[in-house]
């Protein structure tokens, strides 16, 4: 048994007595929460500018986790458990297989692509909104209207990249989309609440 199952096996027995059959389902949310919260300083030092590096970190120590909850759930550890009528284990095929996009396992997964998609457009509006506030650097002058233009483009499609994790929720174990959903509104809010204290500092 490994540490990753370890743990989100103790917390799901803290659940259990609440949440039934679905406490390992949220413990995994609280694993994904405690994780980014103990990355939290990591990526304040980040935002700040702090080191190049402290972008990265982030990232690269979440990797293990996601690898760590895949395995998991595709290797048998954890197959038995459920979020209401899907299986941890299952995919979105697996649960159009199992009674369509409309049975019982298709409607969760049609729940996480809406909470993914949810926080997407919120990341996009976001990422829009700070694009259009971000001052124009001295050195934009030197550029050509053309170039000024295909950035414009750019930085209009850059945005939307962030409903990219809608197609590798629809690949992943339903667990891992439950981590995916979980840390990616993390960011967004995490990134949003910094934003906000450096202008109130401003």
């Amino acid at each position: 048994m490994s540490v990753f199952t370890h743990l989100v096996g103790e917390l799901s027995r803290l659940l259990e007595p609440v949440l039934a059959e679905s406490a390992t389902a949220a413990a995994i949310v609280l694993f994904t929460v405690l994780v980014r919260l103990a990355l939290h300083p990591l990526n304040r030092a980040a935002f700040r500018g702090a080191t190049p590096v402290a972008g990265l970190l982030p990232v690269l120590l979440q990797l293990p986790v996601f690898f760590l909850m895949y395995r998991a759930f595709t290797s048998g550890e954890l197959l038995d458990h459920r979020l209401f009528a899907a299986p941890l284990g299952a995919k979105w095929a697996d649960a159009l297989g199992a009674g369509g996009l409309l049975g019982a396992q298709g409607l969760v997964f049609l729940g996480l692509f809406a909470a993914i998609a949810v926080v997407a457009a919120w990341s996009a509006v976001r990422g829009r909104r700070a694009a259009a506030e971000a001052p124009v650097p001295a050195a934009a002058a030197q550029v050509s209207a053309e170039q000024q233009e295909a950035l414009r483009k750019l930085g209009g499609v850059l945005p939307l990249l962030s409903f990219g994790t809608l197609i590798t929720a629809a690949l992943v174990p339903l667990a891992a989309g439950l981590y995916l959903v979980t840390t990616t509104a993390w960011s967004v809010a995490e990134r949003a609440w910094l934003q906000h204290r450096r202008r109130s500092s401003l």
